[in-house]
């Protein structure tokens, strides 16, 4: 056996045989780091798993559980990846949080360039730094944070032009002009908790179950599947609390024979408008799981790669579980890195058959 691959076993044990320590080292696996080091005994030195140094030859290279004992050994701190402090992820993370709470405390959002100053990167390199932890540009995590704070200070004031202006915006038509993206519905039925909103909806059975469509006066809206039609109603009522819920008439029943239509056939695709809710985050993972053909199916970290926010994949695998509109949304076609179909918010055994209609021409 190559003792490069290693065992099915060593994979399972994470970090704890020697195989899977070396081949963490040969892969340079950020994962690693803090996890084990490994010292080189033609240098005299230890380093993280991750350090860009070429790999010494397996014969000269001994693994420790800690800093302390490669210390202790002998052995002194690699220059270059510096393993007896915090990894750069740790260092990155922990700046890109002071920023996070820079922006948030700050009353009016702070310019690029101060930003990066307070955590003594240049401009550019933190926007890079930012974008790729948190999964937004600093500009859009000061938007989110501003439209939380108008969610919040909505029910509090009297009036929506001073909770937009309590929340750190300086200009109504600015808020306006994002306010449908932001809230899901204009401020003051928001303020209202959606009263007003009408949402047409109907069950239907398919051959994976009970299917329950939902759709606004803009589209489809909700899309859920399970074993229990009165389940999935009272799951549409907990998502819109305050709106007016009403039973489809036939008109609607068009609507619903097309999404079964779409469960039944995945690769017919769905002739409708979609009324999707969620944040600025959500929006692009869902936007790019429209993208994956039916067919086809990706990983959690491609997508994140494909949103330009390549470490946020667990910040992808929760807005695939937030979903609101099955397959329409096809997370479904997301899987885990060694192709394992991991958890579906509608059951595994629901996203395995899907992917074999769709795997079928």
């Amino acid at each position: 056996m190559n003792p490069l691959q290693g065992t099915s076993t060593d994979r399972r044990a994470g970090y704890e045989t020697a195989n899977a320590r070396w081949r963490a080292v040969v892969e340079k696996d950020r994962n690693a780091d803090g996890k084990f080091c490994y010292s080189v005994k033609t240098t005299g030195v230890y380093c993280r798993p991750s350090c860009a140094a070429r790999p010494a030859l397996r014969k000269n290279v001994a693994f420790h559980d800690t800093p302390e004992d490669a210390e202790k050994a002998g052995f002194r701190a690699c220059k270059r990846c510096r393993p007896e402090g915090p990894s750069l992820a740790a260092e990155r993370a922990s700046a890109v949080a002071r920023a996070c709470r820079a922006i948030e405390d700050a009353e009016e959002a702070p310019a690029l360039e101060a930003l990066a100053k307070t955590v003594g990167m240049s401009s550019y390199h933190f926007h890079r730094v930012f974008k790729a932890v948190t999964g937004l540009t600093p500009k859009g995590y000061a938007t989110a944070h501003r439209s939380r704070r108008v969610r919040e200070e909505l029910p509090r004031r009297r009036t929506v032009t001073e909770a937009i202006y309590g929340a750190g915006f300086h200009s109504n038509g600015r808020f306006y002009a994002q306010s449908s993206g932001t809230l899901g519905m204009t401020p003051t039925n928001f303020r209202n908790g959606g009263a007003g909103m009408t949402i047409r909806f109907a069950v239907g059975e398919c051959s994976l179950g009970s299917v329950l469509v939902a759709a606004s006066e803009k589209g489809v809206c909700a899309i859920f599947l399970g074993d229990d039609p009165d389940a999935l109603a009272r799951n549409l009522q907990d998502r819109f609390s305050k709106a007016r819920l009403i039973g489809g008439d036939k008109k609607f029943e068009r609507t619903v024979a097309k999404v079964i239509g779409l469960i039944e056939a995945p690769r017919t695709g769905l002739d409708l408008p979609l009324d999707v809710r969620g944040t600025a985050f959500q929006q692009k993972v869902w936007q790019a799981l429209r993208e994956i053909p039916a067919g086809s199916t990706a990983s959690y970290a491609e997508i994140a790669k494909r949103i330009g926010a390549p470490k946020a994949f667990r910040a992808v695998a929760g807005a695939c579980a937030s979903n609101p509109i099955a397959v329409a949304i096809p997370c479904h076609r997301v899987v885990r890195n060694d192709g394992i179909l991991s958890g579906y918010r509608w059951g595994v055994q629901r996203k395995s058959a899907l992917l074999r209609r769709e795997a079928v021409v």
